[in-house]
């Protein structure tokens, strides 16, 4: 009896932390660069171990069974999303493997897909709310004036040929890839090192998210079936037990 109620638990709390990845990635459907979350959740390897003994414990097992499910692994799919015609100044979206690095307010380097770009009070290149953004040299790059041209390869010239800059594409191999972290901000971390990679800058455009919409509502629709059918067969093992306790202590 009780072995239900538990298996039912650890099922409520699994589709409930698989829920929190579905709603994270249909808030940022809209959100440029952003790449989806996906939830596994797997028994743990030995949960409970069983034996049968006797007065002078000698045991004999009988089997070790596992009856709760718990948070495996959140993999982010970091495939390429559409890009889109946005025909903005400061927009730019990477044809290719690569990421912008993005200088954070603490100093630290943090890696990015998403190429709405703005202008900060002091002229410079950033993601908005995030850091400026670095170019050639791992510098950040002075604009002042959004009034610019950008050739594939990066490179910022005003509209008199004036070179003011190259905007920097940064790859990494897979397996590090595989072990980004996704800080607090929205950005991956990682303390790899990039390597060599061929990447096309495209100006006035953006990637869009790679979320699948309909495919994470119909996930949602799942976690949530399941979750209240957990739930209710919860409450039945609840009013089961009790009522086995009220019936025990009349005897």
């Amino acid at each position: 009896m009780f072995k239900g109620f538990y298996n039912l638990t650890s099922g409520m709390l699994t589709q409930g932390r698989h829920l929190d990845v579905i709603a994270n990635n249909m808030t940022n459907v809209s959100t440029a660069g952003y790449k989806s979350d996906e939830y596994t959740a797997s028994t743990f390897d030995q949960v409970m171990f069983d034996r049968v003994g006797n007065k002078e414990k000698i045991y004999t097992d009988i089997g070790n069974v596992s009856y709760i499910r718990a948070n495996s692994e959140v993999y982010t799919d970091h495939t390429q999303g559409l890009l889109e015609q946005t025909d903005l100044p400061l927009d730019f979206a990477i044809e290719g493997e690569g990421y912008f690095a993005v200088q954070m307010l603490d100093g630290t380097t943090a890696y990015t897909r998403n190429g709405s770009f703005s202008l900060d009070e002091e002229g410079y290149l950033c993601l908005p709310g995030k850091g400026r953004v670095l170019g050639a040299g791992d510098q950040p790059i002075r604009l002042v004036t959004d009034d610019i041209n950008v050739d594939t390869q990066g490179v910022i010239t005003t509209t008199d040929g004036i070179y003011l800059g190259q905007l920097s594409t940064y790859n990494f191999a897979a397996e590090d890839v595989a072990q980004f972290e996704r800080n607090d901000q929205g950005l991956f971390i990682t303390d790899a090192q990039p390597v060599d990679g061929q990447n096309v800058i495209h100006h006035k455009m953006i990637e869009r998210s790679n979320v699948d919409l309909t495919e994470q509502m119909v996930d949602m629709i799942t976690c949530q079936r399941a979750l209240q059918s957990a739930a209710q067969l919860t409450k039945m093992y609840d009013d089961l037990m009790t009522k086995s306790v009220d019936q025990v202590g009349r005897l």
